[in-house]
């Protein structure tokens, strides 16, 4: 299960989960592509599937059980969708539960991988289906306002996961003071707060470290147009290491490419649209290494 998530809109987000899904389909792969953006579903769209009826919001307002009733054929053979479209304007996140239950059921497809468009942002869904994916992939581009908004995104991310594996109240209290930026406990960093709860007691420390471990997500650059670009990425990872205590993985770049857009327009993937063009080659390339990272874990 890979969940592909940004820090904000516009970054292309779902032009990677489009591409990865169909990269991973053409490499003999049976790929379930899952729109969980209820509020800005698009991903039909670049897949070529017009207007859908039946989507995920009939699973979340609980009128379809059955995911497998909710998949569409693509153009891809080896590629189905399960759109987000007519979601209920008044309540379209799902319940904790709820997506609980989604998550299950997605991991019961019987396909290889399921590769998820979440919605922008820090909310908590988004970021409960960015944790319980086997792949995290955060997507950004070299601008400002993505770099820090990234960062937003992963620091809400690691603090929803120690509050929902916390083991004490005591562990629990202090990841929800920290979450203000401007505590009285002075906590200004993850890795601040790493060291406080630490201090808490052997078990909260041996939780943290388990904690730390288990949560390495996945770094990707997209609209790259200069090697100073590409090194954002070893950028990002270091920060994470210096400032958060975790360890983040650089998976690649996709390079800026006119033709990404030109295949967005003729509701095409990029891969569909012009299989040779190097940003193609560049995803294509990350769908192998995700191929690798997957086979990996399953041999260890």
């Amino acid at each position: 299960m890979i969940a592909v998530g940004a820090g904000k809109g516009g970054v292309g987000k779902t032009f990677v989960a489009t591409n990865l899904s169909v990269a991973l389909s053409r490499l003999g792969h049976r790929v379930v592509a899952v729109d969980t953006d209820l509020e800005g579903a698009n991903l039909h769209t670049c897949l070529g599937v017009a207007n859908p009826q039946l989507s995920l919001a009939d699973f979340v307002s609980g009128r379809e059980e059955d995911l497998r009733k909710l998949l569409l054929d693509t153009d891809e053979s080896n590629l189905q969708i399960i759109a987000a479209t007519h979601a209920h304007l008044g309540d379209m996140q799902p319940s904790q539960s709820r997506r609980l239950r989604l998550i299950r059921e997605l991991r019961r497809l019987p396909t290889d991988y399921v590769v998820i468009d979440l919605g922008a942002g820090s909310h908590s869904a988004v970021l409960d289906y960015f944790l319980m994916a086997d792949h995290s992939l955060l997507v950004m581009v070299p601008q400002p306002t993505s770099v820090e908004n990234a960062y937003t995104f992963l620091r809400a991310a690691f603090y929803r996961k120690l509050q929902t594996e916390a083991s004490s109240h005591e562990m629990r209290n202090l990841v929800s003071t920290s979450m203000d930026p401007r505590n009285e406990l002075g906590i200004r960093t993850p890795l601040e707060l790493i060291r406080e709860i630490e201090g808490l007691g052997p078990v909260e420390q041996k939780l943290i470290r388990e904690i730390v471990q288990g949560f390495r997500p996945r770094i990707m650059i997209n609209e790259v147009r200069s090697a100073e670009n590409v090194k954002l990425g070893f950028a990002v990872v270091s920060v994470c290491r210096k400032f958060f205590g975790i360890e983040a993985d650089y998976l690649g770049y996709v390079n800026h490419e006119d033709e990404a857009r030109m295949a967005v327009t003729s509701r095409k993937s990029l891969i569909g649209y012009h299989e040779r063009s190097d940003a193609a080659g560049y995803v294509q390339r990350i769908a192998a290494k995700l191929i690798r990272l997957s086979d990996d874990s399953r041999g260890s």
